[in-house]
């Protein structure tokens, strides 16, 4: 599913009173929420969904596979995602 197919999914959970325009932006609202509360806070929870949360990486040397030189990858941040028990139920059932 891409972002288009989960606006028209809120569309038409929201029913007929609610335009396509309206679950566009209720839809950019939460990935926007989700994204300034992982800065600010580096996690957030949605009780029955999962909890999304910032990993630091550490720098470390690689090898380039084509030429098997070393090369140092500086550290980074990465986001996590761990899948809530209603989630992992819906999936699987």
């Amino acid at each position: 599913m891409n972002k288009a197919q989960l606006i028209d999914e809120v569309h038409k959970a929201l029913g007929e009173d609610c335009t396509r325009t309206y679950a566009e932006r209720a839809v950019a609202a939460v990935l926007e929420s989700i994204g300034k509360g992982l800065k600010a806070d580096a996690s957030v929870q949605i009780t029955g969904f999962g909890a999304f949360s910032v990993k630091a990486r550490a720098a470390r040397t690689v090898r380039n596979p084509q030429t098997g030189q070393p090369m140092q990858v500086p550290a980074s941040k990465a986001i996590g995602f761990k899948a809530g028990q209603s989630l992992k139920d819906q999936v699987a059932g």
